[in-house]
């Protein structure tokens, strides 16, 4: 673990959602709430005054959802990781937000640990989805245009780095898994990234999902 603090803020516009979310973030080591927002606008301007290292995101608020909401933020820092957090699992709410750049898309059913264990995901970059969210995101993936590879394929390094990252695993359990430095991990996963003209590792994992690389009941 490293001395790191997590900044987060929360965008929902229900006053006892933000109140659970405020009192489990405050008595977690190593995350601090930096700010709180009641709709899209809000987030928009709270983003841009905190920049916190994690957005926690309802789909659903006044003024301005979240699919705009993440796609402003995006524009504005590319490199912002949000955790979308919604009732929600409808097909036609999860699918956008993933390709609009949120990292992760977890339930409000979810207990806490599965809260902040996806915060802690998505603070490094890895995605964080519910297997049932999976499953929906393939079939969603499955109607879309196939985009064409660039013209070197996956090595089969490459190939064992995708299985592995599509099972949820961090680039530090890859690297143990594979007998590989974390750093060389980094670097597979970024030349993935590119071969399949995709945004970000949840993309990849869907990917090789969609395709028979891995699949959710993998060990």
């Amino acid at each position: 673990m490293t001395d790191e603090t997590i900044s987060i803020l929360i965008a929902d516009d229900h006053a006892v959602v933000r109140q659970g979310l405020r009192a489990l973030i405050d008595t977690e080591p190593g995350m601090i709430l930096v700010g709180e927002a009641q709709d899209g606008i809000e987030a928009v301007l709270k983003a841009r005054a905190l920049h916190p290292d994690v957005i926690l995101l309802d789909m659903v608020m006044p003024r301005q959802g979240g699919l705009e909401t993440i796609k402003q933020i995006k524009v504005e820092w590319p490199d912002t990781r949000i955790l979308v957090l919604t009732s929600f699992a409808e097909d036609e709410k999860v699918f956008p937000a993933i390709k609009a750049g949120a990292l992760g898309y977890i339930l409000k059913d979810s207990s806490p640990g599965q809260l902040l264990q996806a915060i802690r995901d998505v603070y490094r970059g890895e995605s964080s989805l519910h297997p049932t969210i999976a499953r929906k995101l393939i079939l969603e993936l499955n109607q879309e245009p196939e985009q064409p590879l660039t013209e070197d394929p996956l090595t089969e390094r490459e190939v064992d780095v995708l299985q592995q990252l599509a099972q949820g695993l961090s680039n530090q359990q890859i690297a143990e898994n594979l007998v590989l430095s974390e750093r060389t991990v980094r670097a597979h996963v970024s030349h993935i990234l590119d071969k399949l003209h995709i945004a970000n590792r949840t993309q990849a994992a869907l990917y090789a999902l969609r395709k028979g690389i891995s699949n959710l009941e993998a060990d």
